[in-house]
């Protein structure tokens, strides 16, 4: 069934999907089609269940189908899918989010991380008045041009050096440094003075796999664009409510001008966030010139998904507690099972998402990230399918642990993991 559906997929989709990863073309094999999911687990349309550490590619932090997420949309949806005007709920949300995160003083809502992204780059270079902006090395901030360059991720799983329709003339203006290294930022300022506007950074890497920063790195980030009059954008769409309930701005004090925040805000349905200091956000129409609008921005059903999810994350005092031990467990366990098979492995961790890297040395930036072996990672990710264990069919992504993962479904992964590793020798 999986294979008819994915003939009947390509007459109408490229590859037969509607975003590139999911069609496993760097793993093999053809990709499975979901059906319905409930907690840890989702089920093909063939009826075979699996674990799942892809989560909707990180928003699903309390499972699938939580029931008070559910009830909340229904009840929402009841009375009319989207107004295109204000509803009070959208502010419910935002103070929730806002007291998550302080350093986001005020907000716009948009429906998608690549949105959020886009609008605070165009925010940056509107506020400053300067044409440049700076990116790391492999990090894939959404599909936006200025910001599909040298980027991870997808890009990266499909070997597409670039991209095909972004003019030179818009490339040009995207400053691309690795990751981890604080100098190539310090001499991009020395070489352009006065012309960038700002840096945008995942301060914890998900998009060329999970990469934490360096002691010390964020700082130095945070005092280069602080010295020399640039905005640091911090890009949390993937890290945010990942290690508390907050983000890495929250876990390591650095404060950045501008935060991107999606996935899990929305609670798994379209909504993304950018905000940051008060002065900044009053550039954004219609109190100030930078222009930026949607239709479905801050719609009734998703803020209220969001709005359930937060909520139910603060009221569990040992919320992070259980997340965060399930997921030092399962990291801790694949890399003893790698090692009691004599395959080298790095396992990089942030709070509830990691990446396991067929790689022998540490990986610290995308140079490094591009050393693994993806062709092993493949005949990983399809044995571990066969084993009913449904990971991001890309070496260059994360995995993510829900609240709803017990014990249980550790153990199961880690055993699998062990056969699996086994075949692999």
């Amino acid at each position: 069934m999986n294979s008819k559906a994915l003939e009947a997929a390509v007459k109408v989709f490229p590859g037969g999907v509607n975003s590139p990863v999911r069609a496993f073309k760097s793993v093999g094999g053809n990709p499975i089609f979901i059906s319905r999911a409930a907690g840890s687990r989702v089920f093909d349309i063939e009826g075979r269940d699996y674990i799942d550490y892809v989560g909707s590619w990180g928003p699903m932090i309390l499972g699938h189908a939580d029931s008070d997420v559910v009830e909340a949309v229904c009840h929402t949806a009841a009375d009319g899918l989207s107004f295109g005007a204000p509803t009070e709920g959208e502010t419910v949300l935002a103070s929730l989010i806002r007291e998550a995160f302080p350093v986001i003083e005020r907000m716009r809502f948009v429906s998608s991380g690549t949105e959020a992204t886009m609008s605070a780059v165009r925010l940056a270079r509107g506020f400053t008045g300067r044409p440049l902006i700076i990116k790391c090395d492999g990090a894939y901030h959404g599909h936006a041009d200025s910001l599909l360059v040298n980027a991870g991720s997808g890009v990266a799983t499909l070997a597409i050096p670039g991209c095909p329709g972004i003019p030179e003339d818009i490339a040009r203006n995207t400053l691309v440094v690795p990751f981890n290294d604080a100098a190539a930022v310090e001499a991009c300022f020395k070489k352009h003075p006065g012309q960038i506007a700002g840096l945008i950074i995942e301060p914890v890497c998900g998009n060329m796999g999970v990469v934490n920063p360096a002691a010390g790195y964020l700082e130095k980030l945070q005092k280069l664009c602080a010295d020399n009059g640039a905005l640091l954008i911090f890009d949390e769409v993937m890290t945010g409510f990942r290690g508390c309930f907050g983000g890495v701005s929250k876990l390591s004090g650095v404060k950045p001008d501008l935060t991107c925040l999606g996935k899990v805000v929305g609670g798994g349905m379209p909504l993304a966030v950018y905000g940051g200091r008060a002065d900044v956000m009053s550039s954004v129409a219609p109190e100030g010139p930078v222009y930026q609008a949607g239709t479905l921005s801050g719609n009734p059903v998703a803020v209220a998904a969001g709005t359930a999810t937060l909520r139910k994350i603060k009221a569990d005092d040992g919320f992070y507690q259980r997340l965060l031990a399930r997921s030092e467990k399962l990291d801790k366990g694949l890399a003893a099972a790698a090692a009691e098979a004599g395959i080298k492995v790095t396992g990089n961790r942030f709070g509830s998402m990691l990446t396991m890297f067929f790689a022998a040395e540490p990986v610290t930036d995308y140079d490094s990230a591009k050393k693994s072996d993806t062709q092993l990672f493949a005949r990983w990710f399809r044995e571990m399918l066969a084993e009913g264990i449904y990971l991001a069919p890309s070496q260059f992504e994360a995995a993510f642990v829900s609240i709803a993962h017990t014990e249980a479904d550790i153990d199961r992964t880690l055993a699998a993991a062990r056969s699996v590793f086994k075949k692999l020798r």
